[in-house]
């Protein structure tokens, strides 16, 4: 059979599974066969640099750009993404058209030493590469060595396993989409541990106007999912968010009300400010854009000298 959609994604295990998790929905609810449609892997600059954080290397665009570089020149028809992994900036054209529903959010504490970042013993060292989780480790435990820690999942695993660090974190979901849940040791609360905007979502992303393949997509789309996003985009592009800017946000839907909690956190812990906002779901962007600027208005612009 001819190939109808091309999906374009990054390589890892991880988001071969979410390519792969796409294609099944699209199968299943138009009907059509695994031939219909093409997995095209797409190696991106994210991949390839893994000796310095992304903070220091472009940001987390450098997931993305090659990507969507085939996309605008019409190699493939969709992108799949891990959303936390978005700029709130596309390139002109482009546009997330398409969110499947939300996997658990919560991050996962994976240990080796101890099964909880409390039963760390003092100085333990904790890898992560996320300036977020960096900060709120250092929050919990300021003891600890928080140490740059680089790879896909496997990767992250394997240095585990050869003493790299005691522990790390990494996202439930994705442990999750890869069979990998039992390695957790255990889960961090949303609210003393609050995820990254995006987390836990695949976003699919598409050429602004192409009507054939939004189409396709609809079927697919979880609504929810999208009000959730919106809010915390919002809140991310406000605060001018990118990989040198420790932010947490999380919105929940339920009914047609929407709850958000987000925080802004200093690299090192020491400071951070907490919003909380309730609305209707379907003013999810205007409630992420007000909690940003509250935030803002509760930290001071001195806040955000030398990390924004």
């Amino acid at each position: 059979m001819q190939t109808i959609l091309k999906i374009g994604t990054r390589g890892s295990p991880l988001a071969l599974a979410q390519a792969h998790e796409t294609q099944a929905r699209l199968m299943a609810a138009h009907g059509m066969p695994a031939e219909a449609f093409e997995v095209v892997v797409i190696s991106t600059s994210g991949d390839r640099i893994q000796d310095r954080p992304l903070s220091e290397a472009g940001g987390k665009g450098l997931f993305t750009k090659e990507i969507e570089e085939a996309l605008l020149a019409g190699a493939i028809d969709i992108a799949v993404h891990s959303s936390k992994d978005m700029p709130t900036q596309l390139p002109p054209g482009l546009e997330l058209s398409a969110f499947l529903p939300r996997e658990d959010a919560r991050d996962a504490f994976v240990g080796r030493a101890a099964k909880t970042i409390a039963e760390l013993p003092q100085g333990a060292k904790v890898g992560s590469s996320s300036l977020r989780r960096q900060a709120l480790i250092r929050r919990m435990r300021p003891d600890l060595d928080v140490v740059m820690f680089r790879g896909n999942v496997q990767t992250r695993l394997r240095k585990l396993d050869e003493g790299v660090a005691s522990g790390t974190i990494l996202a439930y979901a994705g442990l999750k989409r890869l069979g990998l849940e039992d390695v957790a040791t255990d889960l961090m609360p949303l609210d003393s541990f609050p995820p990254a905007p995006g987390q836990g979502a695949i976003g699919i992303e598409t050429r602004i106007g192409d009507r054939d393949v939004e189409k396709m997509l609809v079927a697919i789309h979880d609504v929810a999912t999208g009000q959730a996003l919106a809010c915390e985009r919002a809140f991310l592009a406000a605060l001018d968010g990118s990989c040198r800017t420790p932010i947490a946000g999380y919105a929940a839907i339920e009914a047609g009300k929407l709850s958000f909690a987000g925080l802004i956190i200093s690299p090192d812990g020491t400071q951070s400010h907490a919003v909380e906002l309730q609305g209707l779901a379907q003013d999810a962007a205007r409630i992420g854009d007000e909690a940003a600027w509250t935030a803002r208005a509760k930290a001071g612009e001195k806040f955000f000298h030398g990390w924004l």
